[in-house]
C-alpha cells in the first residue's frame, strides 16, 4: 500500500496513506475528504473523473482512515503543509483540487500560504469548511481573498448545518472567478445523496 511521510513524532514517520489512479500523464485531480471521512468517501466521482480520462489522487489526512494517527499537527496550517508534500512527492503540476466540508479549508489554506502556482483550478463545497469540529473553527477569509484561480463552490439547499444565505452565498461572492451552484433539497451529504448532479456540475466545471 502506498505511503507518503509528511513529518516526524519522535522517532517515528507520520505518513499519509494515498491512492493514484488513471493515467499518470492525464490532467491530476487531488480529491480531499471531510470529516469524518477517509479518502474512500469520493468513490461516487473517483470512477467518474476515471472514466472521464483524469488522473484521480485520493488520501487520508493524518489521524484518518490508514494515515498516521500522531498526537500533534491538527490544524490547518499542518494539513495544508501535508497537502503540499503529497503534491511534491507526487510531482503533480497543474493539479486541480476538490474538497468536501473539512478539506475545503485546507484547500484555502493551501492557498493561502502557497499559491497557486502549481493549481489549475479548484472546486470546493466552502459552506461546510466550518462545521467540522468545534475546535477547528478558524476565519478563512484571509485566505479566500488569495484564491486566484477559477473555482467551482456547490452547495446543497436543504442543508441543515449551515443555512445557505449566511454560507455558500456569501462565500461564493468572495471567491474571484467563482462558478456557484446549488442543488436543490441536497443535503450536507450532496456527494452521496445527489452524486449524479455533483458529479455533472463537476466534470462541466473541469471541462470548461
Amino acid at each position: 500500500m502506498p505511503y507518503i511521510t509528511v513529518a516526524k513524532e519522535n522517532t517515528g514517520d507520520i505518513e499519509l496513506y494515498y491512492e493514484d489512479h488513471g493515467d499518470p500523464a492525464g490532467q491530476a485531480v487531488v480529491l480531499i475528504h471531510g470529516y469524518p471521512l477517509d479518502g474512500h468517501s469520493w468513490e461516487q466521482q473517483s470512477r467518474v473523473l476515471l472514466a472521464a480520462g483524469y488522473r484521480v489522487v485520493t488520501y487520508d489526512r493524518r489521524g484518518f482512515g490508514r494515515s498516521s494517527q500522531p498526537t500533534v499537527g491538527y490544524d490547518y496550517d499542518t494539513f495544508a503543509n501535508d497537502l503540499d508534500v503529497l503534491i511534491d512527492v507526487l510531482r503533480l503540476r497543474d493539479v486541480i483540487l476538490v474538497g468536501f466540508s473539512m478539506g475545503t479549508g485546507e484547500i484555502g489554506r493551501y492557498l493561502g500560504r502557497y499559491g497557486s502556482a502549481n493549481v489549475r483550478k479548484v472546486a470546493a463545497s466552502w459552506y461546510a469548511s466550518v462545521a467540522c469540529v468545534a475546535t477547528w473553527h478558524e476565519d478563512f477569509r484571509a485566505d479566500i481573498a488569495k484564491i486566484d484561480v477559477p473555482a467551482l463552490i456547490l452547495q446543497g439547499t436543504g442543508d441543515r448545518i449551515l443555512p445557505i444565505e449566511s454560507t455558500g452565498r456569501p462565500f461564493a461572492q468572495a471567491v474571484p472567478d467563482a462558478t456557484y451552484v446549488e442543488i436543490d433539497g441536497a443535503p450536507h451529504g450532496l456527494l452521496w445523496t445527489h452524486a449524479d448532479e455533483v458529479n455533472k456540475a463537476l466534470l462541466d466545471f473541469l471541462g470548461a
